[in-house]
């Protein structure tokens, strides 16, 4: 009873900001780190699939991307190509983490001016503007959490690793990966289909800048206020439903499993929400698959809106309501998953992943480009 007072007693103001830095992200087209959405014709700012594309950022198909990482690969030569690729299929296509460990691939501080560009070019072209500002924005807390540590030499923004599996091609399956710490970003490309992003991994630490000239600053902040919002919003049965625990997590709890598995559905399906809450949870969802290339988003959208029935996607909470205390979040549905936990680091450290339930590392997709009888090395 006492924590239905509390949510209660801080939803309505809280509800409310969110709703208006909401409604003004989608006004503006953009967002702190900006966005890929144009129209918001279905509240709180999520364009549905048949929205306009943001005017700033071209479309992209696997043809494009083919081409970026081309480019790259033929910027590097024979021992830096060797350290960069990989055959698709290879156990190191699944080898992936998001903590400080020793990596294969080809990282940035071992490429020369014209290669880094070249693999942030294929970074850009693969996501979405909201997404390559946000994985910029990652790279850039290495160098914020060296400081804060007072251990700067630490820390390493150019320790990010890009490792190519397959042959870039249009029309062929082949894969790629850009990781580091608190980022690690899978996408896969079976034939002339849409790109297949996932896992997606994106953390920050401190998730919220406590000082110096980025105080303040909060690279994945409305991760976390929408889904508080979603929470606020609940009436006290329905958050009866959506509070699996009054403690969270240490992390998230697939963590960096080859395959994502949880026992079963919990928390409030949303059959059980409201239109306006239903936009609200659309808003979180969003949050993530917004980080894709516009294409790959707006059908996911489109698909999470249409196929995927309302009682199989489930909204679940743990830990505090509070901001600044320790909480877990999770959007499940039978297709995809969506992890949050900020309770590191005094609740100031968080990880958040997008998993695809179904094509993780190319999965379903390229498993059946195979049995159409299609062979690359």
């Amino acid at each position: 009873m006492e924590r239905s007072k509390k949510i209660k007693r801080l939803g309505a103001g809280f509800v409310a900001g969110v709703l208006v830095v909401a409604g003004s992200w989608a006004l503006m087209g953009g967002s702190a780190v900006g966005s890929i959405g144009a129209g918001a014709p279905d509240g709180v700012g999520i364009p549905r699939a048949d929205a306009a594309a943001d005017p700033g950022v071209p479309a992209t198909g696997p043809g494009d991307i083919a081409a970026r990482a081309a480019t790259l690969l033929s910027l590097l030569d024979g021992e830096a190509r060797a350290r960069a690729t990989f055959d698709l299929g290879d156990e190191e296509q699944f080898n992936w983490a998001f903590t400080p460990v020793s990596r294969n691939g080809l990282p940035l501080k071992d490429m020369t001016a014209e290669q880094r560009a070249a693999a942030h070019g294929l970074l850009q072209t693969t996501m979405s503007s909201q997404g390559y500002h946000k994985a910029n924005a990652i790279i850039e807390l290495e160098r914020v959490l060296g400081i804060l540590e007072g251990r700067p030499q630490r820390r390493d923004p150019e320790d990010y690793y890009v490792a190519i599996f397959g042959t870039p091609e249009a029309g062929g399956p082949w894969a790629w990966r850009f990781e580091g710490h608190h980022l690690s970003l899978s996408f896969s490309s079976p034939s002339n289909e849409l790109t297949v992003t996932g896992p997606a991994f994106m953390g920050a630490n401190p998730a919220t800048v406590p000082s110096g000239e980025k105080a303040g600053w909060r690279p994945l902040g409305r991760e976390e206020d929408l889904a508080r919002g979603l929470l606020f919003m609940l009436s006290p049965e329905q958050r009866e439903m959506a509070v699996i625990a009054a403690e969270a997590p240490r992390d998230i709890i697939t963590g960096n499993d080859r395959e994502a598995r949880l026992d079963g559905f919990e928390g409030i399906p949303a059959s059980r929400l409201t239109g306006e809450q239903r936009e609200m949870l659309m808003g979180v969802i969003w949050e993530y698959v917004g980080n894709m290339e516009a294409e790959s988003a707006h059908a996911w959208m489109a698909r999470i809106r249409d196929e995927i029935p309302p009682d199989e996607l489930y909204f679940a909470w743990a830990g505090s309501p509070e901001p600044g205390e320790g909480h877990y979040y999770r959007v499940h549905a039978p297709q995809f998953l969506i992890e949050y936990d900020k309770t590191q680091g005094n609740a100031n450290h968080v990880h958040s992943v997008w998993r695809d339930l179904e094509n993780d590392f190319g999965g379903d997709a390229l498993a059946r480009h195979y049995e159409e009888g299609h062979e690359h090395n």
